[in-house]
């Protein structure tokens, strides 16, 4: 295995999850839950919300739920890591290597959040009640692995009415986007992108094989 792209990978890795980690943090103890801030206009804002895990605010209801979550969560993670060794050792293109790293930092990012934060935080005060934001290292409102997600970007690019000719949605509200997202859940969408975008570049020789194979097949 080539060791330094191993330690590039791991310091971009651990330098996304501090990225992510402070910002929650400091949404955490400087928000209220609830409070909205304009970034850029209207259509950037950071708007604090807390979620059960899931990526845009999704998540399983109940304890159960949680624990079943958090649980898939580490396996999954723990899954994209085997493979992302893999591919270092595989030689795989750098840009498909770092892709696959954004998607482990973005599950990585959200399971700290499930693992600690139900730990070291008390529950978020509602904006509007008067009280202060939370203290980190204060008394936790849940155990492991029942930490709610910290999210703070919402991006509502578009608000606008259904035309009334719609089926069912006629006249309702229409707004993108609508989901709070964090730090975390841009790295896996970015990584998405990377890789539909570079598709060619990270997989150059399945891409030859399946030319290959349909040629062998036109001239039979």
């Amino acid at each position: 295995m080539n060791r330094k792209v191993l330690r590039n990978v791991l310091i971009f890795i651990f330098t996304l999850l501090i990225l992510d980690q402070i910002l929650k943090i400091y949404i955490k103890t400087h928000f209220l839950l609830g409070e909205e801030v304009n970034v850029i206009g209207h259509w950037f804002r950071l708007n604090f919300v807390e979620n059960n895990g899931m990526a845009f605010g999704l998540h399983l209801k109940g304890a159960i739920g949680k624990y079943l979550l958090s649980t898939f969560r580490i396996i999954a993670a723990s899954a994209i890591m085997w493979y992302l060794l893999k591919i270092i050792r595989d030689k795989k293109p750098m840009i498909y290597i770092f892709a696959i790293a954004l998607i482990f930092a973005g599950a990585t990012g959200n399971i700290i959040d499930s693992m600690f934060y139900g730990i070291i935080f008390e529950a978020s005060p509602i904006y509007g009640s008067g009280a202060a934001p939370t203290a980190i290292f204060s008394d936790g409102y849940s155990g492991f692995l029942q930490g709610k997600v910290v999210d703070m970007f919402y991006v509502p690019l578009i608000h606008g009415y259904y035309p009334s000719w719609i089926p069912f949605k006629g006249g309702q509200e229409f707004l993108f986007f609508r989901p709070v997202f964090n730090l975390a859940d841009s790295y896996i969408s970015i990584a998405v992108v990377l890789i539909l975008i570079f598709s060619k570049r990270m997989f150059p020789k399945e891409k030859n094989e399946e030319t290959k194979t349909a040629e062998t097949t036109a001239e039979e």
